[in-house]
């Protein structure tokens, strides 16, 4: 019989990657804690509620909260259950270095409610050479901890599909945090591949700089066929209608979020800053928002103008504001502009005004966010829309 009253413990598991982990475990028949200090959060989760979007995600919740589910801001939780998975990356400080002292900090706060026989699981985006220094640091302490490494590779908003279905990388310090963390992840995903814990870390990373580069690529584009005077999407339509080579070139629009950036800047600094590919994506993802509104003031009479911002969200679909580069955006259209209206279907912010409101008050909008309840809206003939994503399939109207 098992020495834990749990299976798993998720810490920060209230959050976009542990919650949707949480829930799918919990749903297979595992016996799961969440451990999250986020008092809201764990309020609105033992009433059954997401405290974000996640689809397919809530009806799951109501079914194993209070049954195979249990959540507390208890850090107790942690010792009573054989698997503890980490949500905790490595976060870049003002000048784009990472943070390793937020991890450790992180684990010298948990110390002593670690079990001897746990396997600790850190699943989130950490700096090469992290999950060493994990088990190290613990080893050094005394624990007979086992650490791996089994990073997310879910896309926010399909994380309940992508979990059972897309291979699960499991990595570890020795062969036991190996054999644990496949006998855990094996009860959910198709597959498994297993890797040296170094290997793993930078397969995360370079997935995520891959995609970051891909969007620099179409905002380089972008950017150069504006400046020619030419509307982006003409070029686009001809590049990726039936030519399979340029299927993977993405449309042009507001690169951003909590993880691409960072992890960009991440891999520069594990390169010794020597990663020019990684920050000429930086300065073009970043430079967008002054981009557009250059052209918008050699275009419009800006300063005269109230400016309406559409969906304030890293991206389509999506209630999470985490380095949305709309918010540069604004920044950079209050120095500029007359005023600045915000709105978002998702996102409730007291500062925001209603979608027919800042419809109505603006002289000029920008789709920011392409959520799909803008996909079918009318605008005035007279009322110009900057459209950098092409969902009305006008163009960007910035040429």
């Amino acid at each position: 019989m098992s020495q834990f009253e749990y299976d798993v413990c998720v810490v920060g598991g209230c959050g976009h990657v542990g919650l949707p982990l949480a829930i799918t475990f919990a749903s297979r028949g595992l016996k799961v804690s969440i451990y999250d200090v986020n008092d809201d959060s764990v309020a609105k989760v033992k009433a059954g509620n997401m405290p974000f979007l996640e689809k397919g995600a809530e009806p799951i919740l109501r079914e194993v909260i209070g049954r195979s589910l249990h959540v507390a801001n208890d850090p107790q939780l942690v010792s009573r259950s054989q698997f503890v998975v980490v949500v905790i990356g490595t976060p870049v400080d003002e000048h784009l270095n990472p943070k390793f002292n937020t991890i450790r900090r992180f684990f010298q706060g948990i110390l002593p409610y670690l079990r001897d026989g746990q396997c600790i699981v850190l699943r989130s985006t950490v700096y090469p050479g992290t999950t060493m220094k994990v088990d190290e640091l613990i080893a050094s302490l005394g624990r007979d901890v086992h650490v791996a490494f089994c990073p997310e590779r879910v896309a926010e908003g399909k994380a309940m599909e992508e979990l059972t279905e897309l291979p699960q990388i499991v990595s570890g310090t020795d062969a036991k945090a190996v054999e644990m963390a496949s006998e855990l992840f094996g009860k959910i995903a198709k597959s498994i591949l297993h890797m040296e814990p170094l290997g793993a870390e930078l397969t995360k990373i370079f997935a995520n700089v891959w995609r970051y580069i891909q969007f620099a690529t179409a905002n380089q584009f972008f950017m150069i066929a504006t400046d020619y005077g030419i509307d982006f999407y003409e070029i686009y339509e001809a590049l990726t209608r039936d030519y399979p080579r340029m299927a993977g070139l993405p449309k042009s629009g507001l690169a951003a979020g909590p993880c691409l950036f960072k992890d960009t800047m991440q891999l520069a600094a594990a390169n010794n800053n020597n990663f020019a590919l990684g920050t000429a994506a930086m300065l073009i993802n970043e430079g967008l928002p002054n981009f557009i509104v250059r052209h918008i003031k050699g275009k419009y009479p800006l300063g005269e103008m109230t400016v309406g911002l559409l969906g304030m969200a890293f991206k389509a679909d999506s209630d999470d504001p985490r380095e949305s580069l709309s918010y540069k955006l604004r920044k950079v259209l209050e120095y500029e502009a007359g005023d600045v209206l915000c709105t978002d279907v998702y996102i409730q912010d007291p500062h925001f005004v209603t979608l027919d409101e800042a419809i109505e008050r603006s002289d000029l909008l920008i789709l920011c966010a392409p959520h799909r309840e803008y996909r079918d809206l009318k605008f005035p003939d007279s009322k110009p829309v900057i459209d950098i994503w092409n969902t009305f399939g006008k163009g960007t109207h910035l040429t």
